[in-house]
């Protein structure tokens, strides 16, 4: 049964590049990435309480009154995660954004089992880990290194700003994992904690784009331009829920670190392609050996540290 959720961890990686491509789309229609990412999570939360309601699950929401507070609120690293995407891939392009949020999740699975922490088994770091922790930091190094020098990526790839903001961004995955995991464990019913997750993320993501439009820091939102968006621009709520539904239910399975690692593999492995052939509209950007070498250090690092 554990096997089942190495192919699964895989795919949720792949999705997660997915789920970036689509809401770009979706934020050009409608005029920003706050108002997007509102949308897309409401698309999320939309299909997992209608496939909870289905599963008949559903009832489990009775059950939260009971549980510690916080262990409700792992999807707000959604809109945090999602947001910062869509500036980021504009900044700084898919393979530097990805390599640094890699950097930001493997450093944050490292603490999660390193010390046990959010109820995730202890796993000590020996020399391997360490080995890998580095290997991926320095992946991460050579990639921002190799695109930095593209026109329209210098500025914003040697602004430590955009790079912390990236790291930030990664390193918040894995924590929410963890933190819908132990609501797993408070309620059971997976479909309906993800349900909870997204839910909580969109009227966080709603809260935040009330205030950033009040205070002209971003545009109203827009409703007739959605029309032009394509059918797979509203994919990315759809993408956003089978990610975190797999890592939450995964963890408990294989581990922090493995899943982690499985998932930011599909995660390198689709930014390539991304970047390489423009896929889902994005720009066309070339893929030289400097950044093929980053992405190969950031893979080997986690190899070693799945050998823990």
């Amino acid at each position: 049964m554990e096997i089942l959720f190495v192919p699964l961890a895989l795919l949720a990686g792949v999705l997660l590049t997915v789920q970036v491509g689509a809401n770009t789309q979706l934020s050009k229609g409608a005029g920003g990435p706050f108002a997007a990412t509102t949308l897309q999570l409401g698309v999320g939360a939309l299909v997992l309480i209608l496939l909870a309601a289905l599963l008949g699950t559903l009832g489990a929401v009775g059950s939260l009154p009971d549980v510690t507070w916080w262990h409700a609120f792992g999807g707000l690293a959604s809109a945090f995660y999602v947001c910062s995407t869509i500036v980021l891939f504009a900044k700084l392009g898919a393979i530097v954004s990805v390599g640094l949020f890699i950097a930001g999740q493997m450093l944050a699975s490292l603490a999660l089992d390193g010390f046990g922490l959010l109820g995730v088994e202890p796993a000590p770091i020996g020399v391997a880990s360490a080995l890998g922790a580095l290997g991926v930091v320095v992946g991460a190094a050579v990639i921002v290194g190799a695109q930095a020098g593209e026109k329209g990526v210098e500025q914003a790839a040697s602004n430590p700003g955009w790079v912390l903001l990236a790291l930030v961004a990664g390193a918040v995955l894995p924590v929410q994992g963890a933190v819908n995991a132990l609501l797993r464990g408070d309620i059971g019913a997976p479909i309906t904690v993800g349900a909870i997750s997204f839910v909580v993320a969109t009227a966080g993501m709603a809260l935040v784009l009330l205030l950033v439009v009040a205070t002209g820091r971003a545009p109203k939102p827009r409703v007739r331009p959605l029309g032009g968006v394509p059918w797979w621009g509203w994919l990315g709520g759809i993408c956003g829920a089978a990610y975190v539904t797999t890592v939450f239910t995964a963890l408990p399975a294989i581990g922090v670190a493995a899943v982690v690692g499985l998932t930011v593999t599909g995660q390198q492995v689709a930014s390539v392609f991304f970047d390489r052939y423009g896929l889902m509209r994005m720009p066309h950007k070339p893929v030289p050996g400097a950044r093929l070498l980053g992405v190969g250090l950031l893979l080997v690092g986690v190899i070693l540290i799945q050998a823990i």
